[in-house]
């Protein structure tokens, strides 16, 4: 399967670069996966496509204020690492610019104490490929803290703007820190919302996947299935593996809210076969792409993607390519905003 076949053309106008003031405000474009049909509506007519036992199932990770911009120590050359994955200890996997500059046993510093010394220092452990390598941070106090103090949010490469309100890339229910970008469906729910949805006998579930490399890697093969998916650390506790267990037994629909949702529950899937979900945790790569057969997922809240990208590929699992790429083209005449603080789709 060619990579090409999951291309089209976006104008960069429609890449949405702030949020919206309101998060409820997006518009929605609906996609009924079994007759094509296509229905434009506000976020908040999701309302009228969920009902009473319905379960959606929300990523609760939280995304780290990720990106150091800092100096080499020997040099004072400006240097920027993007935290991806904490390893054992001080360690990190990140991504290095300008790479060619960080060597093995390069000495990085980062911010000022006031008194002419950093607050954090880092030491160059390993590299790896395009721009990967391996920190290891040396400093006094909490890490978390300096990380929030010096760090900022790791915004994708397609947003120029700088973000002035660092919680509107975080979804209302963020809870668990460290994904190096956010599981962005999400952005669109208040807590207000969630509650009216609920009213609604809608249930909630929460499922942890930190977002992570894969997210700021194009894919640079031809053919779909020789592309590596990069591994993800999920979790799952005993109380949402019941809810999610719950509505399987019932027949009750299964809405992945965002693509990220949607990988853990198929590798959930995977992992217990037709038993019960239990509360366990793991790494994923699970690559999803078309001749895929759903297990767990029913519906899908998403956003418009990147051409080419793993998750139109996801998404086009689920509602068909033929029928994804009408949907894009209908949105991209509308003018729908794309990407991360972009407008959303539901395929149902």
């Amino acid at each position: 399967m060619n990579v090409n076949w999951f291309d089209f053309e976006l104008p960069e106008h429609l890449i949405a670069q702030t949020p919206l003031l309101d998060r409820t405000a997006s518009r929605l474009l609906a996609l009924n996966k079994q007759t094509g049909e296509l229905t434009h509506n506000t976020f908040t007519d999701l309302e009228q496509y969920v009902g009473e036992g319905d379960v959606l199932v929300l990523n609760d990770t939280r995304v780290i204020p990720a990106r150091l911009t800092g100096i080499k120590s020997d040099t004072g050359a400006k240097v920027e690492l993007l935290l991806l994955k904490q390893l054992e200890g001080d360690s990190w996997d990140a991504l290095g610019k300008p790479a060619k500059r960080l060597k093995i046993g390069t000495a990085l510093s980062f911010g000022d104490d006031g008194n002419g010394n950093p607050l954090l220092r880092a030491v160059i452990e390993a590299e790896g490929e395009m721009g990967g390598r391996t920190v290891r941070f040396e400093y006094e106090g909490i890490f978390q803290e300096l990380l929030d103090r010096l760090g900022e949010m790791p915004l994708p490469p397609y947003i120029k703007e700088r973000l002035e309100e660092r919680e509107r890339y975080q979804t209302v229910y963020s809870k668990h820190a460290g994904s190096a970008a956010a599981p962005t469906a999400g952005l669109h729910f208040t807590d207000e919302f969630l509650k009216r949805l609920q009213a609604k006998g809608v249930k909630l579930a929460y499922v942890t996947l930190h977002v992570g490399l894969g997210t700021f890697r194009p894919m640079s093969v031809d053919l779909v299935e020789d592309h590596d998916m990069h591994a993800e650390y999920y979790e799952l506790d005993e109380h949402n593996a019941t809810i999610i267990n719950e509505a399987k037994l019932s027949g009750a629909r299964i809405i992945a809210v965002g693509t990220t949702s949607s990988r853990t529950l198929e590798t959930l899937a995977a992992r217990f076969g037709d038993g019960p979900l239990e509360a366990c945790n793991g790494w994923t790569s699970i690559f999803i792409f078309p001749g895929y057969t759903f297990k767990l997922v029913n519906a899908l809240l998403t956003n418009f993607h990147l051409p080419k990208s793993t998750l139109v590929m996801l998404v086009s699992a689920l509602a068909g390519r033929d029928a994804v790429m009408r949907a894009y083209e209908e949105a991209i005449a509308n003018e729908y905003r794309f990407f991360s603080f972009g407008d959303a789709m539901f395929i149902y």
